[in-house]
């Protein structure tokens, strides 16, 4: 593991940018081999992939609509919007939290489509590539390099499992949000 810790950062822009890339083994097999600094591969591979994923969130926000119109239909299309408009942040981090096989670069590529401004794109990426790629991190400690074929056997429980975590922290921070707003306003 010549590149160390910018290696796993260049990887995670690549495979963002559009080359894919099997980060999840490439990650797996950097934890194993430097235990002492597990926390700093899933980490710069996140700084990597939020970089990375500028280059089709800018695509799409050049005028990625028509492109988008040909590849789903419209309901797809208006529910898409819909979410963008409701909850941006969330439809990009929940998202970038998920293992492979999950449309990725499909929500990157409608988050420039529908807008979304640019830093809280890479905050959103950034933030749920590290929740993914940190899980990952923790499990290789506890369970071995062989992990990545643990979470791909246990894709579905595993995205269940993120997923819950994901939603009692949004619903945790909508609270807090809420209860500020109400202490402001008195």
């Amino acid at each position: 593991m010549k590149l160390g810790f910018l290696g796993a950062g260049v990887l995670g822009l690549f495979d963002s940018a559009a080359i894919p890339v099997p980060i999840d083994a490439v990650i797996a097999l950097y934890v194993w081999n430097d235990k002492r600094h597990f926390w700093a591969y899933p980490l710069l591979a996140a700084a990597g992939s939020a970089i990375g994923g500028l280059l089709p969130y800018w695509i799409g926000r050049a005028g990625g609509e028509l492109f988008l119109l040909k590849r789903i239909n419209r309901a797809r299309f208006d529910q898409l919007r819909h979410r963008f408009e409701n909850q941006e942040f969330v439809a990009v981090l929940i998202p970038s939290m998920m293992p492979p096989p999950t449309p990725w670069k499909l929500f990157v590529f409608a988050a420039g489509v529908f807008e979304m401004e640019a830093p809280w794109f890479m905050l959103a990426v950034f933030s749920g590539r590290t929740i993914r790629w940190m899980a990952l991190a923790l499990l290789v400690l506890k369970l071995g390099p062989g992990a990545v074929e643990v979470v791909a056997h246990h894709a579905l429980l595993f995205i269940a499992a993120v997923g819950c975590l994901a939603a009692a922290g949004i619903v945790w921070w909508v609270w807090r949000m809420r209860r500020a707003g109400k202490r402001a306003g008195k």
